[in-house]
C-alpha cells in the first residue's frame, strides 16, 4: 500500500498556554508519520542510516487548518507520492479524533551519502519496495 497511518497523542509540553499544539510540532508528527511508513515496508531508518545512507528533508509545505490540542489523539497519514532517481515524495495529513482535517503537508526528501554529503541513489532493497507503487 502506498500510505500508513499511525497515531500520536498530544503532550502538554508541545503546547501553548491555551493547550494548543506550537505550529513547528507538526513537523516532528510528519516525521514520526514517514519513519513509520518506512517501517511499516520494511525499511529501518536506523539501519539505513547504519549503511551510510541519509534522507533529509529538502522541501517541505505545510498548510494548517485548524488547531490540534492537549491530550488528543491525532493520525497521521503519510502517503507516498514519487520517487525519481535520488528523491522521494510524500504527501501527509494530519486527523484529530473527530477525523477533522487539521493539517496538510508534502515532504521533498533526497537520498544522501552520509559519508560525501551528496546525494545518491537509494539502496537496491528500497528501489525494489518503491517500484511496488508504480
Amino acid at each position: 500500500m502506498k500510505d500508513h497511518q499511525i497515531q500520536v497523542r498530544v503532550r502538554y509540553s508541545e503546547t501553548d498556554q491555551m493547550g494548543v499544539v506550537y505550529h513547528g510540532n507538526y513537523i516532528p508528527y510528519f516525521e514520526i508519520g514517514r519513519v513509520e511508513w518506512l517501517r511499516n515496508k520494511g525499511v529501518s531508518y536506523k539501519v539505513m542510516e547504519e549503511s551510510g545512507i541519509g534522507l533529509p528533508i529538502v522541501n517541505m509545505n505545510i498548510s494548517y487548518k485548524k488547531s490540534a490540542k492537549y491530550d488528543e489523539l491525532l493520525t497521521v497519514h503519510t502517503v507516498f507520492k514519487s520517487q525519481t532517481s535520488v528523491k522521494i515524495e510524500f504527501d501527509c495529513a494530519i486527523y484529530n479524533e473527530a477525523r477533522e482535517l487539521l493539517t496538510t503537508a508534502q515532504f521533498l526528501l533526497v537520498f544522501v551519502s552520509l559519508k560525501t554529503g551528496r546525494p545518491t541513489a537509494p539502496p537496491d532493497y528500497i528501489l525494489e519496495l518503491l517500484k511496488t507503487f508504480e
